[in-house]
Formats: structure tokens, sequence, C-alpha cells
């Protein structure tokens, strides 16, 4: 299968530039990077795409046993980045995707370049002194409820993550964004993403790394993102005065400075 039609993958800005790849969290599409991304087309080559599942992908594509676990999902990235012939490319990911981003430069660090993980959770439940935000009954509760009635948990759930009761029309737009995902999908993909637990592949990543942290966060708790920080070698941790769960949303500008402060940087590209 085509890998640009399967992911509705999307190019632009400068051909000859370093590449960035903006990845979706959960419920979402690329169109959640549209206050962010066009911002770097002047000085880079700029890619957007859907994950199976989302948005404009080929749901044809969809399968349950290949996405199974985040691994699939890194197997599209590392299959869309060899299509695309990128090398040295700056992985952004929002929420699920910085996992998946992980997993990918894990399993192929030739393609990658750095690493910018926006909201990261290596596991969403507790366990002992880790902190990861839920405990295993308060996820096994949220699941419950994305099973039996997903619209319902969707128009709860999104205004929620989005954390910005001052701006309603954030947390509507969240909304609707999950509940444009087929819902067997969106079942399927959110008991992958939230029973997960890959803080042992942190440790692995050997390129260089931002971790974007939001002040308050309901699905990533500041304590998330230290230990993301601490886990990832060489790390860089920076915390943006946003709240919520989509600072590509909320504070784009905020986190297109972030990213474009450690572009900047020496450290953000490899050796």
């Amino acid at each position: 299968m085509d890998v640009r039609s399967r992911n509705n993958v999307t190019v632009s800005g400068r051909a000859d530039g370093r590449p960035l790849v903006f990845s979706h969290g959960f419920g979402c599409d690329q169109n959640m990077w549209r206050l962010v991304a066009p911002a770097f087309e002047a000085e880079h080559r700029v890619v957007l795409f859907d994950h199976v599942g989302a948005g404009n992908s080929d749901l044809s594509a969809w399968r349950p046993e290949r996405y199974s676990s985040l691994r699939g999902y890194a197997s599209d990235v590392l299959e869309l980045l060899d299509e695309l012939d990128l090398r040295d490319a700056v992985f952004v990911g929002h929420s699920v995707s910085a996992m998946i981003g992980v997993l990918a430069a894990n399993e192929d660090p030739s393609r990658f370049g750095a690493l910018v993980l926006v909201g990261p959770s290596p596991r969403y439940v507790d366990d002992g002194d880790y902190v990861g935000g839920f405990t295993a009954e308060d996820i096994e509760e949220l699941l419950d409820s994305l099973d039996s009635n997903y619209l319902g948990w969707s128009a709860a759930m999104a205004p929620a993550i989005m954390g910005n009761a001052e701006r309603p029309e954030l947390g509507r737009e969240l909304t609707e964004s999950f509940c444009r995902t087929d819902p067997e999908i969106a079942r399927h993909f959110a008991r992958v993403t939230f029973l997960s637990d890959n803080r042992d592949d942190l440790a692995g990543v050997g390129v260089p790394t931002l971790v974007l942290q939001c002040r308050e966060d309901v699905i990533a708790h500041r304590r998330v993102g230290e230990f993301v920080h601490r886990a990832v070698p060489g790390s860089e941790f920076v915390v943006l005065d946003a709240t919520g769960h989509c600072p590509n949303l909320s504070a784009p500008e905020e986190t297109t400075a972030a990213i474009r402060d450690f572009l900047g940087r020496p450290g953000s590209a490899r050796p």
C-alpha cells in the first residue's frame, strides 16, 4: 500500500531544509498542528500525516493485530521516513505520539536527528514509586466508559483534556475531533495508549531530545515529564506556561518558540 495515501502525508516548506515531522495524539489528526507547523516552513521541510485510523488516513489499512501495540504505529513512521527518504529528521510527537517517536528512533536511529516530546507519558498507570497520574481502577473506569458510550465519553473528556475553561471553543474542537474518529478504532487505540508501558525504552534514545511539559496537565502530570527527562539521556526539559494537554492548540506561539529555541542550539544536532 502506498504510504503517502495510507497516512495522508502532506509535505511543505523548503525541500532542502532539515525535515520536521509532526505527529498527532489520540483522537486527533494532523490539523492539530495547523497553528505550529507553518511557522517552520521557511527553513524546514515540514511533514504532516495522520496515523492509520485517524483523519483522512486510509481506514482500510487498519488491522487490530498490527496496531495492538504502539510498535505498529512506530513501524508506520519508519515506513514514512523511508518513503520520503528523510535523514536527520526532527520528530515532534504530541501525547501518545511522543512514545511512538521514541520507539521509531530506537528502531532506526539513522533516520532521526532529534526528538521533541510534547506532553509525553511512558506509562499512565501508577506503579510503585512511579506516578503516572492514574490508578489502574481509574484507567479501567475510563476505558469502560469509552466502550459503553464513546460519543458521551468524548463530550465529557475532551474539554478536561484541553484544560482551558476560558476558551471553550478549544474543548469543542477536540470533542469534534474525537467524534470524527471511528469508535471501534478509537476504543482499540485508547486501550493501546493507556495500558502501554514504555519506561524501559527511554534509556535507549540516542538523539538530542526536548521534553515539553505544560504547567498544568490532567493527562501528563509534570512529574511524568520530569521522569521522561531524567530517563532520556542528555534531554532538555522545558515547562510551558500553558495549561491543558494540547499546547499546539492552546499556546501555539509558546510551543513554536520552545521548539525553535531547541533547534537553534548546537545540542539539537547529532554529532
